[in-house]
């Protein structure tokens, strides 16, 4: 890492407030009783801040916060030395419950999306406008009302951004079709996620897909996951290639996009590897926090370079 590595920013769009509640074993229709209980902030872009730290990597969190249960996530992640910047909005901060139990798959209840207001809209952009210049901006997860006029300012802000620095998306939905014809420097998501741009291309390979949506968007280059199976990468100019990942056993997949995305940022920005081989560089790091419970919490990986 060099004095001028650039800073990352990572935009989480709909912050969780999150609990997840263990049990000897749990069934629909009867009452449960947790044997332990936890707290944490979940959102895409949290997730990466995390790993993001973890790495050494200088980085700032941005995410609306709202209610009582924006204010808890606050405390929990400056708690943590997080390196934040908040929205205040009008909108409570959404919540989740994860249930886990010994010999049961892990499943997740997810609240109502919370949509920030115009005031934290507008307050979010302001904030993009005087961010310095060559700092990394990663656009993280779902944004909750975003084909309203309210985020006219913040989708010029995204516009504008490639002039001052690099690009990142790791989202789904309206913002992921915006945004993927913008001049992002990476888009990272997976199978399901590049489909929605094609929806009557179910039964096309992943290869395809991407040469279509190099056809169709102006985003340089493509990271596709797609379970365990090997991910695709495509670079503008390139052909879409495959890159293997390590085989591991599963106890959660969740988290293991953004610490994927994470380990690639650092490795292109703070390591100075090419995207491809950042791309590469990520997989041991995302394999092994599938291989574990919790989000950027694993053993350091042995095969990581």
């Amino acid at each position: 890492m060099t004095a001028d590595s650039p800073h990352v920013f990572t935009l989480t769009g709909n912050l969780l407030a999150e609990r997840t509640q263990v049990f000897d074993r749990w069934t629909a229709g009867a009452t449960q009783r947790a044997t332990s209980e936890s707290f944490q902030v979940g959102g895409k872009g949290i997730n990466v801040a995390k790993m993001l730290t973890r790495l050494g990597a200088p980085n700032t969190a941005l995410c609306f916060i709202g209610g009582p249960t924006g204010a808890e996530c606050e405390a929990w992640l400056r708690s943590r030395k997080f390196s934040l910047r908040t929205f205040a909005t009008t909108t409570p901060t959404r919540t989740g419950l994860v249930v886990r139990a010994a010999g049961q798959s892990e499943t997740t209840f997810l609240g109502l999306d919370a949509t920030p207001d115009p005031a934290a809209i507008r307050a979010c952009a302001e904030a993009l406008r005087q961010v310095p210049t060559g700092s990394v901006l990663a656009v993280c997860g779902s944004i909750p009302g975003w084909e309203s006029s309210a985020f006219d300012v913040l989708r010029d802000a995204f516009h504008r951004w490639p002039e001052r620095g690099p690009l990142v998306v790791d989202t789904y939905g309206p913002p992921l079709t915006w945004l993927a014809n913008e001049a992002a420097a990476l888009v990272r998501i997976n199978r399901t996620e590049l489909l929605s741009l094609f929806p009557q291309s179910s039964n096309v390979s992943t290869g395809e897909l991407l040469r279509l949506a190099r056809e169709k968007f102006r985003a340089l280059r493509w990271a596709v996951s797609d379970g365990a199976g090997p991910l695709w990468f495509m670079a503008e100019h390139h052909n879409p290639e495959t890159i293997p990942t390590p085989v591991v056993r599963q106890v959660s997949a969740t988290g293991s996009g953004d610490v994927m995305l994470a380990g690639a940022l650092h490795a292109r920005f703070n390591l100075g590897l090419s995207w491809r081989d950042a791309v590469g560089w990520s997989l041991p790091y995302a394999a092994a926090n599938a291989a574990h419970a919790e989000i950027a919490e694993f053993p350091e990986p042995v095969t990581a370079g």
